[in-house]
């Protein structure tokens, strides 16, 4: 058991590990969840009933305003009646996760996860308190990652829309395709069973490919996330000791300059025009410079 405990912790100290991250938080609150469930069976459903609320977004502003917090945490929990619904989500999030990873870096992963769960919750709250269809059916809560990776999906075939993913029984798919028709059928959705949970897909879809597309125009609205989630990390990590040691000018002018010329400077503009390459031609065009330059920007 300690063994495992390690391994986690140190599978969330590791750098430019969220994809990772995501994926081991969304299972242990699965985890945690099923055992309560099974738990609450034996005249403990009191406790269930509590923590399960902490991951549910109710549908009504009212419930809603009482724990705002959901419009997050729901997007970290799972329906409990069966493995496929954490199972086809957490390999969608590993998926196209991956390329946001390792075209963009670890931190977009997370800015696009967050968006889309916060699009998704918006979405699902302003449908089933201004709108009569849903009003009058009535949304109860919601749990799932799919709003989340919604925007993840979206964002990969956004980026990279030539990508291929292989599938069994078909063969190499451009991601666009796929995601084009993930997104036709929660718009087919939006009026069945799972309206609320297809219309919290349809928000973390636009958010996606709003993301991405300010992203290559220079703009990173979802900045705010990582600054947020240091502040909160701030409570938690002991900062280390700053020392102080005195250098002569000499040897800063001359660390300078070195450090000045060994590295290159990238602009917004190649940055740019290498991702529009890959967009039209995928990563495999790239010369070996247009690589450095983005691994550089990346790191």
């Amino acid at each position: 058991m300690s063994g495992i405990l390690h391994e986690l912790k140190m599978a969330f100290r590791k750098p430019d590990n969220s994809l990772y991250q995501l994926i081991l938080i969304n299972v242990i609150v699965f985890v945690v969840l099923g055992i309560l469930s099974v738990i609450s069976s034996f005249g403990q459903s009191a406790v269930f009933e509590f923590v399960h609320n902490q991951f549910s977004i109710p549908a009504k502003f009212n419930q809603f305003i009482l724990r705002p917090w959901t419009i997050i945490t729901y997007a970290f929990a799972h329906d409990l009646g069966g493995l496929l619904h954490i199972l086809f989500n957490m390999l969608a999030l590993y998926w196209f996760g991956r390329l946001i990873m390792d075209y963009l870096g670890s931190t977009k992963v997370i800015n696009l996860y967050v968006l889309g769960a916060l699009a998704g919750g918006a979405i699902f709250l302003l449908a089933y308190n201004l709108i009569p269809y849903y009003i009058e059916r009535g949304g109860g809560v919601m749990v799932g990652a799919s709003a989340a990776v919604f925007a993840i999906a979206v964002g990969a075939a956004t980026l990279l829309p030539q990508h291929t993913f292989f599938l069994f029984f078909i063969g190499p798919v451009k991601i666009k395709y796929i995601v084009a028709i993930y997104v036709f059928m929660s718009f087919l959705g939006t009026v069945g069973l799972n309206a609320g949970g297809n219309l919290a897909h349809l928000g973390g879809a636009l958010i996606g490919y709003i993301y991405i597309k300010q992203l290559q125009k220079g703009n990173d609205f979802g900045r705010f996330i990582g600054v947020s989630i240091a502040f909160i990390k701030s409570f938690f990590v002991r900062q280390p000791n700053i020392k102080v040691s005195y250098r002569s000018n000499k040897t800063k002018s001359t660390k300078k300059a070195k450090s000045t010329s060994a590295s290159s400077h990238t602009t917004q503009d190649e940055i740019d025009a290498i991702l529009d390459k890959i967009n039209e031609s995928g990563y495999e065009s790239l010369t070996k410079e247009e690589k450095q330059k983005l691994f550089n920007v990346k790191k």
